[in-house]
């Protein structure tokens, strides 16, 4: 047992170096955001609102919130933690993980380093100060809408996170703040970073938000939607800690990157893989991914996730068996799965359909559905 933590201690990812004076911080917004969006935390209400509004949209988003408590707080997170081995790493990677630190935190609950990445961008924080009254009432509704899939059907439809790079409020920090919200945390601070080529991270400026400010973030692909706001917000620093918890020494962070993780993208950004590299040994997650792991175009994230990963778990878009058990891993499947819901490698659907010959039951829904509407989920973990 000693054993186990002294290597979970080693194989965590060191120290983020700290933000620079300069640094911009948006801890103020991040609070209204939570009281506002997420309805949790003790800010006040800026007088500037209509009380009513938040209080509807509360109301119904309080709903949904108790519904996924019961299906997924209670019966999903104790059912992830009894497969677990003993001393993994706390530091955890999602590629494609748009909008959903709150799977996260459902699947690893003590994870202290949380990155997802995904084609969506952060978000600009600074809109809540300026909005006004009728926007609220849009864009909470707009929330509400786009928040649904993972809160009820635990899946983000790609139409909803693409609605969510437009408007009044930042949609994928809204979503990660109700995920917080649900968990029990609560946000300490707030700030924006980006890779250096050598892969430790620098914080937006003052300066720097003044040079990009007119520079609207990047399509990341085609087939997206351009965001309406600056490039100065594509990947955010949240700092949170468990309601209670003393910051200055609790505190765990999740950051957020916008990124394409096909090979002519991230395969390309130095920067980004050096940052993935210096997580040292990780766990890992994913899970309506458009069956993107299956694919040679997206093998740099993949052989990432092969060689850091300790644990994964996944619905049938993680990693095909020929490619775990060679890179030593152990594959064991929950649930039925006969098909892959988008059309995808027929040789890996194969061999998906041998590994749940042997599948024990699954209670809850994780990710994707399969072509038969079946649930199921996959565990991948490292062999000793």
């Amino acid at each position: 047992m000693l054993l186990s933590v002294l290597v979970a201690v080693l194989t965590q990812a060191p120290a983020a170096p700290a933000p620079s004076q300069d640094a911009l911080d948006f801890t103020r917004q991040v609070k209204v955001l939570y009281r506002v969006v997420a309805c949790a935390g003790d800010e006040p209400i800026p007088a500037s609102f209509d009380v009513k509004v938040v209080e509807a949209h509360c109301k119904e988003l309080n709903r949904r919130t108790d519904l996924y408590k019961k299906t997924w707080v209670a019966e999903a997170m104790p059912f992830i933690q009894n497969l677990k081995p003993a001393g993994l790493p706390t530091t955890v990677v999602y590629p494609f993980g748009g909008g959903d630190l709150i799977s996260a935190l459902t699947t690893y609950p003590d994870a202290t380093d949380i990155t997802t990445i995904s084609l969506e961008h952060a978000g600009d924080p600074r809109r809540i100060d300026t909005i006004t009254s009728k926007e609220l009432a849009q864009s909470l509704a707009l929330i509400r809408a786009t928040s649904s899939g993972l809160l009820v059907a635990n899946d983000s439809k790609t139409e909803n996170l693409m609605k969510g790079q437009r408007g009044e409020l930042p949609g994928q920090l809204s979503f990660f703040l109700i995920g917080l919200a649900v968990h029990g945390f609560e946000p300490v601070s707030l700030k924006y970073v980006k890779t250096n080529p050598d892969g430790s991270l620098r914080y937006l400026s003052a300066a720097e938000l003044q040079a990009t400010e007119e520079k609207s973030a990047k399509l990341l692909h085609k087939a997206w939607v351009s965001p309406d706001f600056s490039e100065a917000f594509d990947n955010l620093e949240l700092v949170f800690v468990k309601k209670g918890e003393d910051p200055k020494t609790r505190a765990r962070v999740h950051r957020h990157f916008a990124q394409n993780l096909s090979d002519t993208n991230f395969g390309l950004d130095e920067g980004m893989k050096r940052y993935l590299e210096g997580k040292g040994r990780v766990v890992a997650m994913t899970k309506a991914a458009s069956y993107l792991l299956w694919r040679d175009q997206f093998s740099t994230i993949r052989n990432f996730l092969l060689g850091h990963m300790e644990f994964m778990v996944s619905d049938s878009t993680g990693i095909p068996p020929v490619f775990a058990k060679k890179a030593g891993f152990h594959q064991q499947a929950f649930g039925k799965f006969n098909e892959s819901f988008l059309g995808a490698n027929p040789a890996y659907n194969a061999d998906f359909r041998e590994l749940w010959k042997t599948a024990k039951p699954l209670p809850f829904r994780y990710g994707y559905l399969d072509k038969g509407l079946s649930k199921h989920m996959l565990v991948t973990s490292k062999q000793p």
